[in-house]
């Protein structure tokens, strides 16, 4: 499930809560009152045949114990929102509010293409994509060899990230790279 880099990943889609379609939501944006904004309309990303629509409209959005509840119009009832299990919410860039102050992280869009220095200005590769993961996310790199390999996006190793100069510096533990050599 290749997601394009003209959109943003707002939220995967876990169980349903209750009767009336309602699903609890694995959120991947800093700001989610602002993303879960009823009428608001997501691309869909699930995995082919299970019938989920390509694009859902958000009903209603709330919190219930720390987890986000979201219901769509397009989803009546517990059966249908079984369904949708898995799937990845997706917001177009054209549509997403470029005046946000987000220092603290970058769009997919913002990492591939850059260059992947070590510590002394080496370069090691190039970002390929990013892996949004539940305990953390991954910077996909493609390395100068061709290997691909998948980079903890954690500042311990990524020190730094300069979008302007076009690049970013891993500090990668000794044998990162080698993990996935036979």
């Amino acid at each position: 499930m290749a997601r394009s880099t003209d959109s943003l990943l707002v939220a995967r889609i876990g169980r349903p809560h209750g009767l009336r379609g309602e699903v609890t939501v694995q959120t991947h944006t800093d700001d989610p009152e602002r993303r879960y904004v009823p009428g608001t309309v997501y691309a869909t990303e699930a995995a082919p045949g299970t019938g989920v629509p390509r694009v859902l409209t958000l009903a209603t959005a709330r919190k219930h114990r720390e987890t986000w509840l979201l219901g769509f119009e397009e989803i009546p009832d517990r059966t249908g929102a079984e369904s949708l299990r898995g799937t990845r919410l997706l917001l177009d860039l054209d549509e997403v509010d470029d005046t946000e102050d987000d220092d603290d992280g970058w769009y997919e869009h913002d990492l591939v293409g850059l260059a992947v220095h070590d510590p002394s200005g080496a370069v090691l590769g190039e970002v390929t994509g990013l892996t949004v993961g539940s305990v953390q996310d991954l910077l996909e790199v493609r390395l100068t060899d061709g290997r691909e390999a998948l980079v903890p996006f954690v500042e311990a190793i990524v020190t730094e990230v300069d979008i302007e100069a076009g690049h970013v510096v891993v500090d990668a533990p000794a044998g990162l790279f080698d993990l996935d050599e036979s």
